[in-house]
């Protein structure tokens, strides 16, 4: 039989020299305070790993904590109704772990002066006692060789935590999470772990790092409008930005205002949904992401940018028309959905309605009518406003059509596809403004599916407009005051202050 080695008990654990909990009036200040306490958390154990890689001591455990923003209210606060966010709903103690207060802060920064301005209490960074998972530790785009974790004496989780899935949930957001007697209540959606898996999931998705994503989102099921985008991108920037500064395909390629980019530079092999960002200062860009067919993509690229805690997100895509007085190339703007895709059925029951959202809904509407040069009753031969039915079965044509058509005429659905009506649960989920603006490509019910050389006239023509007024949109949801946009209908009753 084999004999085994069994490691002696490690007794020590080792951390860096704590840090003593300080309070604060500004908000940059309290920021430059996370910062300092996260940067030098993560360099210990990044240092700590390299030691131990070249032979270091390998009976101790290392372990660092997350930094963690906390406030403390005495009374139940009046505050401008009109706000979503930005103060507490109860007198009590609430905090949450950060990562990453370089990427977020400016969102840190904002969060941070409305509580002050709000509750008129300081804000208090000190050390949690969350610890961080070596994984996040380390730095974008660090490469650690297999041979490293082979020449160490014991497994990595002796040595160091690594990521807890127990930790690392949506039930703040989910409005499921109850807090034990004595805890503090959560003051943001997500916790420190839950962003940090999700900020190492967006560049394998899209290869792109978070730092690029803009903080209005389009989300498409088609490649011509990519590669629409990417054309009209890459002309901006040869032109000078016409306002954007940056250009940021797969691969982190960046092309800056000013600069003609060869078309046939980047990655010959893209991921499975490639993001591309059209940049300006402050995040105040667009993003555009093929997240390919499906509700479980939709889900999936969803769930993590949310953590990013965009303005808004809409779907721009194909759909099947539905009913017999539309044209292929009108357009569709869901004003409610009925949920067939089942991917979000644990997380929001399929009873929980999703409201239209006035402000995405008029600026979408807006630019139709800007970009198309109809207006008033006109717009109504164009463009339909109604239900939009997301289903995930793609071939539901070829089952007996006696129930799902009846349920799609009694849901008095006007479209049906696959993905907007999950962007959209996952937006009412997540407290992000949410929309969708579909383009008629066929009408399966009515025998209409385009042939080959009417898809390819057809796709050249909608798809240029169709774009156009995504952007357009886009580009009216920046120019509005962040307290309109996020609305009070996607709070419940108890909500964190963070937005």
């Amino acid at each position: 039989m084999e004999n085994r080695i069994y490691p002696q008990p490690i007794e020590t654990v080792v951390t860096p020299e704590p840090v003593q909990p300080q309070s604060f009036d500004d908000p940059a200040e309290a920021v430059a305070a996370l910062r300092r306490i996260y940067d030098r958390n993560t360099q210990f154990l990044r240092d700590s790993f390299a030691a131990l890689a070249s032979g270091g001591d390998t009976h101790k455990r290392y372990r660092a904590f997350y930094p963690e923003v906390g406030v403390t209210t005495a009374s139940f606060t009046q505050v401008d109704s009109r706000q979503a966010y930005g103060h507490m709903p109860l007198p009590g103690h609430f905090s949450t772990t950060v990562t990453r207060p370089h990427l977020f802060e400016t969102y840190l920064t904002e969060q941070l002066r409305l509580i002050i301005r709000n509750h008129g209490v300081p804000v208090v960074v000190q050390e949690s006692t969350t610890p961080i998972p070596l994984h996040f530790a380390f730095l974008e785009g660090t490469y650690v060789d297999s041979s490293v974790a082979e020449r160490l004496r014991r497994p990595i989780r002796d040595l160091f935590d690594v990521p807890d899935l127990d930790g690392t949930d949506d039930h703040i957001a989910n409005g499921t999470f109850e807090v034990g007697l004595g805890e503090a209540r959560p003051l943001a959606p997500f916790t420190a772990q839950r962003v940090d898996y999700s900020l190492h999931r967006l560049p394998h998705y899209t290869a792109t790092s978070p730092e690029h994503f803009q903080n209005y989102v389009l989300f498409t099921n088609y490649q011509f409008y990519i590669d629409e985008f990417v054309a009209r991108a890459r002309q901006l920037m040869a032109e000078g930005g016409g306002g954007y500064s940056e250009f940021v395909e797969p691969g982190n390629f960046i092309t800056a205002a000013g600069e003609d980019r060869n078309p046939e530079a980047g990655l010959t092999r893209l991921p499975q949904m490639p993001a591309y960002h059209l940049k300006k200062p402050g995040h105040g860009g667009i993003t555009m992401v093929n997240i390919g067919v499906g509700p479980s993509n939709a889900k999936t690229i969803t769930d993590h940018i949310a953590v990013l805690r965009p303005h808004a997100w809409v779907m721009l895509g194909h759909c099947a028309g539905l009913r017999n007085t539309q044209a292929l190339g009108d357009y569709v703007l869901a004003h409610a959905y009925v949920r067939e895709d089942h991917v979000l059925d644990d997380d929001l029951p399929v009873w929980i309605p999703l409201p239209a959202l006035a402000e995405i809904q008029v600026a979408l509407q807006e630019a139709v009518a800007e970009v198309t040069g109809l207006s008033g009753y006109d717009l109504k031969r164009i463009m339909r406003t109604g239900t939009v039915a997301t289903i995930d079965n793609r071939n539901w044509e070829l089952r007996d059509q006696r129930g799902p058509v009846q349920r799609l005429s009694q849901s008095r659905a006007i479209a049906l596809d696959m993905e907007s009506a999950t962007i959209a649960a996952n937006g009412f989920r997540f407290r992000v403004p949410y929309g969708t603006l579909l383009c008629v490509s066929d009408k399966p019910l009515h025998g209409e599916l385009k042939l080959p050389g009417m898809a390819s006239e057809f796709y050249k023509r909608q798809v240029a407009q169709h774009l156009t007024i995504g952007i357009r949109a886009m580009e009216k949801l920046a120019e509005m005051p962040m307290e309109r946009l996020h609305s009070r209908k996607l709070r419940s009753f108890t909500e964190t202050a963070f937005q």
